[in-house]
């Protein structure tokens, strides 16, 4: 017995090693970098999921921390670097409809502070307003140093928007108590 679980013990690490050296994961197609460095931080992937309305994926998200966490209160009140990815993967995804999408979002996780907020969203929802096709990547990117999110499209920054509200309000839209996708949600904290 005791070699069994000797054996089962050695195959389950080897594995292990084998999965977590790889340098990026394939989620629904697309692939998923295991870390991203954003102005000069490196972050590692806490989690990723794909988004589907209606029956069809239209983006792969990932999340990266630099510090994995799966408590999301802990995620949404860190004051660390972080970033979501999002890669979208359908010619249905338009500028005015995520957009939409991120209005709703904000509406869900702003609660109270949404008026006070609903400048900036506004300001951030403009660097969205470029055509977007399938494979565009963006990257919402906090950096506390100076408490932005920086919105960065295809690896051309677009804006910033200031404010540790605002990044608390932007990452609810996925890790809050009302998130626009609860399976994505589980996804991103790596459940």
């Amino acid at each position: 017995m005791k070699k069994i679980l000797l054996l089962f013990a050695l195959i389950f690490s080897v594995q292990f090693s084998t999965v977590s050296a790889q340098t990026q994961l394939e989620v629904n197609g697309v692939t998923v970098p295991r870390k991203i460095e954003v102005q000069n931080k490196t972050m590692q992937l806490n989690g990723a999921g794909g988004r589907s309305k209606m029956w069809l994926e239209v983006y792969v998200q990932a999340l990266y921390l630099s510090q994995l966490s799966q408590d999301p209160k802990f995620i949404i009140d860190s004051d660390t670097e972080m970033a979501v990815r999002i890669e979208i993967t359908s010619s249905m995804v338009s500028s005015n409809k995520l957009t939409k999408a991120m209005n709703t979002g904000f509406e869900k996780s702003a609660g109270s502070n949404l008026e006070a907020l609903r400048p900036r969203i506004e300001e951030f929802k403009t660097f969205l307003s470029d055509a977007i096709t399938e494979k565009d990547v963006f990257i919402l990117f906090y950096n506390p140093l100076d408490q932005t999110v920086s919105v960065i499209k295809n690896d051309v920054p677009k804006g910033k928007i200031t404010g540790f509200d605002f990044k608390q309000a932007l990452f609810g839209i996925w890790l809050s108590d009302k998130p626009v996708d609860e399976t994505l949600k589980k996804h991103l904290l790596g459940i």
